[in-house]
């Protein structure tokens, strides 16, 4: 053990020990905990973001008919002889 640059290990004291778990322990809990709340925060979120999309696509789906209809007509009036 002569040959560790810094000499030997240091014992730690139990109650820095203690300390260092304890406040390890909880870290975790609180990881715990605010991970479960945000979890259920995004679970309503995206609730509300699947019945937004619906009708997010229902007037896609209107505007895109409005405009293909459009673009029939034009090219319509582009191919039809005038008179």
């Amino acid at each position: 053990m002569s040959d560790l640059p810094y000499g030997p290990p240091v014992r730690v004291s139990p109650l820095i020990r203690f300390s260092r778990y304890s406040l390890l322990g909880a870290g975790i809990l609180y990881g715990a905990f605010h991970q479960s709340r945000l979890s259920r925060k995004e679970a309503k979120f995206r609730e509300i973001e699947a019945k937004e999309k619906v009708i997010r696509d229902e007037k896609l789906k209107k505007e895109k008919a409005l405009a293909a209809a459009a673009e029939i007509k034009s090219l319509e009036e582009m191919v039809a002889p005038k008179k």
